[in-house]
């Protein structure tokens, strides 16, 4: 039986998963709230726990409810004023009891919010619906499988799994072929490297498509990432990236996919504010100097200089050709957008290249940018 971390205080490394997790709600669903080709936004948390720890910390579904309200109720006030889009709720907690515990710890959240509550209304209030289905008989339901596929409809999809099993390859592949679709998944990283050859394993992964490097056991996770990543199309343009949760000598993960850049750069955001090394760790993945040491400049980390590096000799061999092209290639490599515009400007500063149209040091919102092609001299 999975281990019941809410009857216990959630530890250091829970914490900042949650953290996460709120992070990146915070960041995606004004986006989405705001989109006026959008008519639904359904956030889904399928592996719900019961909403709090033995102390009261608020768990994953209680953070998407708290979050969704915005500060001081911002995010409210407009669905109240505008009326759209319909936002829906659906927590999904597997096992009875918790699941009861969910439905009670949510009316007793929506009621505390109602009595300080300006509004007539909650725009969420028949919209929460608390389910206790196995997995993988819900992924493939059909109500649920018409919402993924809906493009009028914006997801969230939390999956904050027990272990590795339930985020196999055909729910990998449903979930990043799902229009207007952001996912971030948990999984047990160590585990799959340490049982690799187990059924256990084998029967969720092909285990000759994972390769770990024994003398970099940190980086577990970075290799289940790529197992992942081999699975997308190669003629699809899609965005993925990880961040590596250490707890003892264990290495969980994190694993966000979205089809757009805006979700990615979001989601690098949120990562490189809690990792300003290599925006992906909590363990220093990289081995950089650390803050306090003699050595630390937060300019400079061996993630950045590693990126700067490709990307540099890419403009000059000719493979990236445009600010387009170089900006979503940054954002591929877990970097944000910023770095690309830096090596550009270098560049034309050793008059090493020169632009063909109008530079611009656009570093956000890049599907808005205008491009311009790059010119060796």
């Amino acid at each position: 039986m999975a281990k019941n971390i809410n009857s216990s205080e959630y530890t250091e490394e829970t914490m900042l998963k949650l953290d996460i997790f709120r992070k990146c709600f915070r960041e995606w669903y004004p986006v989405f709230l705001h989109a006026p080709h959008i008519t639904h936004l359904f956030i889904y948390d399928m592996f719900a726990g019961s909403g709090k720890d033995a102390i009261g910390n608020y768990g994953s579904p209680l953070i998407l409810l708290q979050e969704a309200r915005g500060e001081n109720k911002q995010h409210c006030k407009h669905l109240y004023n505008i009326g759209k889009p319909i936002v829906v709720f659906g927590f999904n907690e597997k096992i009875r009891d918790k699941s009861i515990e969910l439905q009670q710890n949510i009316k007793a959240e929506q009621s505390a919010c109602q009595e300080h509550c300006e509004y007539s209304s909650c725009p969420f209030i028949n919209n929460i619906h608390v389910g206790a289905y196995d997995f993988q008989e819900l992924i493939q339901n059909e109500q649920v499988n018409n919402v993924l596929s809906n493009k009028s409809y914006g997801k969230f999809v939390l999956l904050d799994q027990y272990g590795f099993k339930q985020i196999n390859d055909e729910v990998f592949l449903k979930l990043i072929n799902s229009p207007k679709t952001d996912f971030i998944f948990f999984i047990a990283s160590s585990f799959i490297k340490r049982f690799k050859k187990l059924g256990a394993v084998t029967t969720y992964f092909h285990d000759n498509s994972i390769v770990f490097d024994e003398s970099k056991p940190k980086e577990c996770h970075r290799a289940i990432t790529r197992y992942f990543r081999s699975l997308i199309p190669t003629d699809k343009e899609y965005y993925l990236h990880s961040f590596t949760i250490q707890k003892g000598s264990n290495y969980y993960g994190l694993i966000f996919g979205s089809n757009h850049t805006l979700g990615m750069e979001k989601f690098l955001k949120v990562c490189w504010s809690e990792d300003p090394l290599a925006g992906e760790s909590n363990c220093n993945i990289n081995n950089d100097y650390e803050i306090g040491s003699l050595f630390y400049n937060p300019t400079y980390s061996n993630k950045k200089r590693d990126v700067y590096n490709i990307v540099k000799s890419k403009i000059i061999n000719k493979e990236i050709t445009s600010n387009i092209e170089g900006l979503k290639f940054v954002l591929s490599l877990g970097c944000e957008p910023k770095l690309f515009v830096d090596i550009v400007k270098e560049l034309i500063a050793q008059n090493i290249v020169e632009i063909d149209g109008t530079f611009n040091r656009t570093s956000s919102n890049i599907h808005r940018a205008s491009e311009y092609h790059i010119v060796l001299k």
